[in-house]
């Protein structure tokens, strides 16, 4: 309990055990002026059905995706979450558990951990995957500083077509060690490999892709990764897990590092998160991995068991031989993606990405039938995202469609000058027909 009340009695007895008789005199070392005469300027106190009541109704002031139909991706997602999730992820010995310091007593945590990074390894087309990180934006910063530590080359060149708030963590982590970050511009919604080919050189040690990117876009991976090896550079890739239902995986394009959000694998959208990050690579730098790996071992007897291995966090070893400063990892989200991937298997996440492309290209089709609207690179292959250009500002049609419950796409302009009225649109599985074609009609206004 947060709050355990004690009685007048209860609580003069334990004044008495440490030698007080007041609760004031817990605070004498605090001087007299600086303390609060007063009492708290707070409400008073609710019954619980008051008080349940009250929350309901704060609740109610937020618009969430049991309400409302949402067109809106960029980063997170609306996919459905199988129920049998939140049943065995609410289970006390999972959601209680901290952190399996002792593998003795925590084989369950620790197997539940093996099994996403081996799930992860599948999906991606790695070798070795950590115990995840914090979110996919931290994992691909650490994907970074992993790079440049392995190469000793301390430029970096990424992608515009690489998620914005994404780049800007990657900064945020580069420059206090020094590291120069150097950004692609895209052309017609894909990095621009003429541009790649001019910058690239032996002084780069990594370039970093998305994929699909920012826009949608299928990126060209393999020759990407060809001209960044040709250099002696590493190539990040960070990637929508779900798309890897259809989309080969990276590791068998030549990416050395993949990375990504893993909101997608069965967590809700939930306001922003708790979210998780993956990461995976090749065994040759398993060393350089950041956060926990779990590994199997073998006790004298010859049994089988679970245990945190190389630990290359500050926590374990020496701060300065730490290859990253996390120090822990979201166990709980990365069992959802384990129970997501799990109960799917491969024909369940092939038919997820195949209803998200299918129904994308649906929307894409139908939407630029409306008058002042046109698919904005229409020779790219897209997924579930792809990129409108409009006639009136993007806030516009969002108004329009937020009055029939319907939450519209991203304005690039935010992000991209270049992208003025121009909107981002998202369709995952869980978007119906008869959503799209009532977008349309909201969005031309006959509806």
């Amino acid at each position: 309990m947060r709050f355990v009340p004690h009685t007048l009695k209860e609580k003069e007895e334990m004044l008495k055990t440490i030698g007080i008789t007041s609760t004031d005199e817990l605070f004498r070392d605090i001087p007299e002026e600086i303390r609060l005469k007063k009492g708290l300027n707070l409400p008073t106190g609710l019954d619980e059905i008051t008080l349940q009541k009250e929350i309901e109704t704060l609740a109610g002031n937020n618009a969430h995706l049991n309400d409302y139909i949402s067109f809106l991706g960029a980063g997170a997602y609306d996919h459905y979450r199988p129920s049998i999730i939140d049943h065995l992820l609410l289970r006390s010995e999972f959601y209680t558990a901290y952190t399996p310091y002792q593998p003795e007593i925590s084989q369950g945590t620790l197997q539940a951990i093996f099994e996403f990074q081996t799930l992860i390894c599948e999906l991606t087309g790695m070798d070795v995957a950590n115990a995840s990180v914090y979110d996919g934006a931290s994992a691909l910063a650490e994907a970074v500083l992993m790079a440049v530590t392995q190469t000793r080359k301390n430029k970096v060149l990424i992608s515009s077509t690489v998620h914005p708030e994404y780049r800007e963590v990657v900064k945020t982590y580069a420059w206090p060690r020094g590291i120069e970050i150097l950004e692609l511009p895209y052309q017609e919604g894909l990095t621009d490999l003429s541009i790649l080919d001019e910058h690239i050189s032996q002084d780069v040690g990594a370039v970093v892709i998305q994929n699909p990117n920012f826009f949608g876009s299928i990126e060209k991976v393999k020759e990407i990764a060809e001209l960044t090896h040709q250099h002696k550079a590493l190539l990040i890739a960070c990637v929508d897990p779900i798309s890897l239902g259809l989309l080969e995986a990276p590791g068998n394009l030549g990416a050395d590092i993949v990375v990504g959000e893993g909101q997608s694998l069965g967590l809700p959208v939930s306001f922003g998160g708790p979210y998780l990050g993956f990461m995976a690579t090749r065994e040759k730098y398993l060393r350089r991995l950041p956060g926990r790996i779990v590994g199997i071992a073998k006790d004298r007897l010859d049994r089988e068991g679970f245990v945190l291995t190389l630990q290359a966090r500050e926590q374990h070893i020496r701060r300065e031989k730490a290859s990253s400063n996390i120090c822990s990892n979201q166990a709980l989200c990365a069992l959802a993606a384990t129970i997501y991937l799990s109960t799917l298997g491969k024909q369940g996440m092939r038919e997820v990405a195949m209803q998200c492309l299918t129904k994308s290209n649906y929307a894409k089709q139908i939407l630029k039938e409306i008058e002042g609207v046109e698919v904005a690179f229409p020779q790219n292959y897209t997924f579930k995202e792809f990129v409108l250009k409009l006639s009136e500002p993007v806030s516009s049609v969002n108004q329009r469609l937020l009055k029939h419950k319907i939450l519209g796409g991203l304005d690039l302009g935010k992000f991209y000058p270049e992208l003025e009225n121009h909107m981002l649109l998202c369709v995952t599985e869980t978007r119906s027909r008869e959503d799209i074609d009532l977008l349309k009609r909201v969005w031309e206004g006959v509806q």
